[in-house]
Formats: structure tokens, C-alpha cells, sequence
């Protein structure tokens, strides 16, 4: 099976480059599952419903959250009315939403797709070992999903790594997201699931994290508030993570990172090329 993951949308640049590029490598690729995270879609704090179906109609089967999951207040509410927008897990009992969904794949195979939020320099959250435990033990890989796909939105590395380890050969891929950097350590780890801890963004990279750059340059140097900020306006690079799983096991085969666009050396999957 083919999984592309991309990494957080900001803003309408990560917008533009979703909507020009996806439709395009959905078909060259022909990919079966494509999940990205939109948690920073609406001008970089939260997502819309219009933004939603967006994704979803440039080819997304399912589309993730994070920290900011509720910075739109509407999101509160058309969330319970789309079943493939994801908040993570392990929020609190009561939290309006699902952190799972089992996506029917056009090929006929079914998918797996968990959110799941850190906790170390994080908002305070549920346990996320045991919310992703919990979601995995009701579809087990090979005995209800073909593949698993878990996006951890976590500010560490390391906590990342223990949770994607903690998983490690009961999923097809653990993928990090939230820091808008893409790491240099996709890898297959021992139990044959794919892993990365972080997969970037999709967004403007000439800024600060997908923001315009002087408002938070300001910041840092001065530590005073001032004016909101403001998502960067230049051309977008689509960020992400390509992985192809084994049909029997439902594992990890083959991975690649995948940067398109300017501003960062570009990658693609040699695999599907």
C-alpha cells in the first residue's frame, strides 16, 4: 500500500501548495492513503470547515489536528459532522470529535488513521501511550486495519521516539508533526514500522515556522507582546513522508521524505519515481 503523510498546513501557502500539487502526485503516485495534518491551516491558528473540505477535496483521506485544534471555534462544532477531521485522542473525556478513523481505501483496503498529542511543553493532555494503545487495540493491524497510520503532534523529539518505538511493529507508520521542520531520521525502525520525527510543514520556509519573520524576531529580542502575527506570504513546499507498506504484514517496506518546492533541497520517494 502507498501512504503519503504531509505535515502541518500553515496558512494559505501551505494551502496553494496542497491544492496545486496533491491532486497531481495522488495519480502519478497512485498513492491509497493520504493523511495531512491541519491544525494550522486557517491563517496558522486552527482549521475551518471550508478549509477542511478543502484538503479533503484536493485529495486528503483524512485530515489531522493539534494544539490548536480549537483556535477556530467553529471547529468545536462541525467536527462531530466530519468524520474524517481528527483531534487527537487523548483529550479529555467530553471533547467534542473523534482521535481515529478507519478510512475505506479506493482499492478496497482499510486504514487505520490515529491522532495523538505529546506532553512535555505541551497543553496539559490524557495519557497519549494509553489513548493510542486503546485506539489500536480496536483495530488491530492485519485483523481489522491493512496499515496504520499514528500522527504524534509533540513538541519533543524524544517523546516522539517513545511513543513511535512504544508502537513499534503494531503499526505501518508513526509520524511526528508540530515543529515544522523536517527531520533527517525517516527510518524503518526494528519492528518494521516507519518513523519520523517530524515531517515538517507545508507552508512558506523563507519565515519563521510558516510566520512572517519580523514580528517574531521582535519578540525574542525585545520579550514584549505586539501585534498579532502573521503567516508568510511566499510560495509554499509541500513537506511530508512517503512510506509503501507490505501487502502480507501490513508493515513498513520502503520510505522516503518528500519536499517540494523552494527553499529546502527537494526529495522525492525513488521508489514511486
Amino acid at each position: 500500500m502507498r501512504i503519503l503523510f504531509l505535515g502541518d498546513v500553515v496558512g494559505r501557502p501551505g494551502r496553494e501548495a496542497v491544492a496545486a500539487r496533491l491532486p497531481v502526485l495522488r495519480e502519478r503516485w497512485r498513492l491509497d492513503l493520504v493523511v495531512v495534518n491541519g491544525e494550522n491551516s486557517a491563517g496558522g491558528f486552527g482549521i475551518t470547515e471550508k478549509i477542511c473540505d478543502e484538503l479533503l477535496a484536493a485529495g486528503a483521506d483524512a485530515v489531522t489536528l493539534g494544539n490548536h485544534s480549537w483556535d477556530q471555534r467553529e471547529a468545536l462544532v462541525f467536527i462531530a459532522r466530519q468524520p474524517r477531521l481528527l483531534r487527537p485522542a487523548n483529550y479529555p473525556p467530553g471533547a467534542p470529535g473523534r482521535g481515529a478513523t478507519l478510512v475505506d481505501t479506493a482499492s478496497g483496503r482499510r486504514v487505520l488513521v490515529v491522532s495523538v498529542m505529546g506532553r512535555l511543553f505541551m497543553d496539559a493532555m490524557d495519557d497519549p501511550f494509553a489513548a493510542v494503545d486503546r485506539e489500536v487495540a480496536l483495530c488491530p493491524l492485519r485483523e481489522v486495519a491493512d496499515a496504520i497510520l499514528v500522527d504524534i503532534h509533540a513538541e519533543a523529539t524524544s517523546e516522539k521516539q517513545a511513543i513511535a518505538y512504544h508502537l513499534d511493529g503494531r503499526v505501518s507508520v508513526a509520524v511526528g508533526t508540530h515543529t515544522h521542520v523536517p527531520t533527517a531520521d525517516h527510518r524503518i525502525l526494528p519492528g518494521g514500522t516507519a518513523f519520523m520525527s517530524d515531517a515538517g510543514m507545508c507552508g512558506d520556509y523563507d519565515s519563521i515556522l510558516g510566520l512572517a519573520r519580523d514580528e517574531p524576531i521582535r519578540r525574542f529580542m525585545e520579550k514584549t507582546p505586539g501585534p498579532k502575527v502573521e503567516v508568510a506570504t511566499g510560495p509554499g513546499t509541500l513537506s511530508g513522508l512517503a512510506v509503501e507498506t507490505d501487502d502480507g504484514t501490513g508493515l513498513a517496506a520502503q520510505v522516503a521524505p518528500v519536499r517540494i518546492g523552494p527553499n529546502l533541497a527537494e526529495s522525492r520517494p525513488a521508489f514511486w519515481e
